[in-house]
């Protein structure tokens, strides 16, 4: 009974060494993943990988949606900008019957990029839409998106080819440096846009017109003085 023990407790030994074994060299492979445009939202101060995709979210007024391409794993490659909707939508003015979502999209960094394209300059749009319009749509009214099997491949023409492409020893970084947002022009919105500030130019209109009539005057007075001099000498 001793011996077959010790026979057994020999055999789990030898199945551990080898289950450790295969997790050393697992953690040590380099990890695999895919090249392609995530889906996040803006929660209590971070990204959230969005748990539906895009047709079945349907975001309330004041929501921020959050778009990034990057070469990802196991650990979800959020937007590199925060979703702050003040700075993207503070500008447009709500509108009865309609939502306003902050749209963040960032193509990611050239190590993310597919091979021969350069990635733009992550951007903020503020989207004026109905209550009803899903993530899909209000990607969609920011600009052309390239859909292939239900999957978001392209967003503003980048990338121009591959979808969901998988990527062998693919090395993420821990940490992304964070950028600061272009922020584009309202779409959707029937407010009127701000109107440009006229006070330098037209400030300065009356003192230029006032300027040149004393100028006029006083040649004109000038003249009139030097003939007047003159035909008294004549005399």
């Amino acid at each position: 009974m001793t011996a077959h023990r010790r026979t057994v407790r020999l055999v789990l030994s030898l199945l551990a060494g080898l289950l450790l074994a295969g997790a050393v060299a697992t953690s040590a492979r380099a990890e695999d993943g895919y090249r392609f445009w995530g889906y996040y939202q803006w929660s209590n101060g971070q990204w959230a990988f969005a748990q539906k995709g895009p047709d079945a979210v349907v975001p309330a007024d004041g929501s921020v949606e959050g778009w990034r391409f990057a070469l990802g794993g196991a650990k979800p490659r959020v937007p590199r900008a925060s979703g702050d909707f003040a700075a993207v939508c503070g500008k447009t003015p709500a509108e009865t019957g309609k939502t306003r979502v902050a749209l963040v999209v960032d193509p990611g960094t050239p190590e993310d990029a597919v091979s021969g394209e350069t990635p733009g300059l992550a951007t903020g749009t503020c989207v004026v839409t109905a209550t009803t319009s899903t993530g899909a749509q209000i990607l969609a009214a920011a600009g052309p998106d390239r859909i292939e099997k239900g999957l978001t491949c392209g967003i503003s023409g980048y990338p121009a080819k591959g979808c969901g492409d998988q990527v062998k020893n693919i090395k993420v970084p821990a940490t992304d440096t964070p950028v600061t947002l272009e922020i584009k022009s309202a779409v959707g919105s029937a407010a009127p846009a701000p109107a440009a500030s006229t006070s330098g130019s037209n400030s300065g209109t009356p003192w230029t017109g006032i300027i040149i009539a004393i100028v006029v005057v006083v040649l004109l007075a000038g003249g009139g003085l030097f003939i007047n001099r003159r035909r008294t000498a004549a005399k």
